[in-house]
């Protein structure tokens, strides 16, 4: 990540003494997103510019990937869309909010910390490995904004995907990923919990029907076209609990972000795994992020930024096209939300002194 790209989100801070105090711009509350979108970035161009030595002008407004260019004359209908920056600022968050966390256990137990830092920290997931804690995933939330952002590693889910299982375990997955005989999870079963196996008409047949727990439900249960194919659609995986505890619900949308080589994919909730881990995605996601997408082997145990969205879809499956612009759309909106909240005057918490003002 370029030093520049972490100096812009101090200049989202810092754009609330040029823009909100400003008494030729109209107030926050009067002006659209994305005029207090555009002015926040011009004022983080400057900050850049001032702390590295560089012409602002150089400083791309969008990475080559940027879904939205319009003409520079022209103020976008919608806030364009910053991945560094996105990034930047996500990972300054991370930081803070992991930093607050142990400030406040120094001081007192760790129930402290979710009081102290509750400005950003929604709460602490425990993730278990073998029925014994590993670590702590702190999930936030910027001011302003519904979504929530955690960051983790990626193990990779191949349900959906109609050569994920075989009965000889000759899939891209490994069978044991999907249960086992009379606990079978991530199989399509009849009423007797027996699983289906694919037929000559079916994408792989001999292959077992692999599920996911978001589905088209018009189709049939035996139907592999029924479900969301990992090899095909990027999705993120969440535990039920959390989803619900977060108000999440599988159909909505999701921005991950890969932070050692900064590429993105826009997601959808696809699937509901285990309670106690977190930090899984589809083939298919894996494959955009540029993380080796083998079901068996790939993953990565750290580095990838997820934002989600709870309340944001339908609870239905969706193309890879409705995925991006709505992804897009979302991603927009909540940039223009951060924006609002740093030109209107919301401080960061500082690291050092923890947040003194929880809720």
């Amino acid at each position: 990540m370029r030093f520049s790209s972490f100096v812009f989100a101090a200049g989202l801070v810092i754009c609330m003494a040029g823009v909100a105090r400003s008494t030729q711009v109209p107030s926050a509350e009067n002006r659209a997103p994305s005029d207090i979108n555009r002015d926040c970035v011009v004022q983080g161009k400057k900050v850049v510019a001032e702390n590295v030595g560089s012409d602002a002008s150089k400083i791309p407004s969008n990475p080559p990937n940027d879904l939205t260019r319009p003409p520079e004359n022209e103020l976008p209908a919608t806030p364009i869309l910053h991945f560094d920056q996105d990034l930047a600022l996500l990972q300054q968050k991370r930081t803070e909010l992991s930093q607050c966390i142990l400030s406040a256990e120094d001081q007192g137990s760790p129930e402290k910390a979710q009081g102290d830092c509750s400005d950003l920290l929604l709460l602490n997931f425990e993730m278990r490995h073998d029925g014994e804690a590993e670590r702590d995933i702190p999930i936030g939330r910027l001011p302003g904004t519904s979504a929530f952002f955690y960051e983790s590693g990626m193990t990779i889910d191949a349900d959906g995907a109609p050569n994920a299982y075989h009965p000889d375990n000759s899939g891209i997955d490994d069978l044991g990923n999907a249960g086992s005989p009379g606990h079978w999870e991530g199989l399509a079963k009849d009423a007797q919990g027996e699983p289906f196996i694919q037929g000559p008409s079916d994408p792989f047949p001999g292959y077992y029907v692999s599920a996911t727990a978001l589905a088209d439900r018009s189709k049939p249960v035996n139907d592999p076209t029924r479900y969301v194919d990992a090899s095909k659609i990027p999705f993120v995986v969440l535990p039920g609990g959390l989803a619900r505890q977060l108000g999440a619900r599988v159909g909505d949308f999701a921005v991950v972000f890969n932070e050692r080589n900064s590429r993105i994919s826009y997601a959808i909730f696809g699937d509901v795994g285990p309670y106690d881990r977190i930090g899984e995605g589809s083939v298919a996601l894996a494959e955009n992020l540029g993380i080796r997408s083998d079901a068996r082997n790939g993953g990565t145990w750290r580095g990838v930024l997820y934002v989600v969205f709870p309340g944001s879809g339908e609870g239905r499956p969706r193309s890879i096209e409705e995925i991006n612009d709505q992804g897009q759309k979302l991603l927009g909106e909540w940039e223009a939300g951060i924006s609002a909240a740093a030109c209107g005057g919301l401080k960061p918490i500082s690291p050092a002194q923890g947040n003194q003002s929880a809720n």
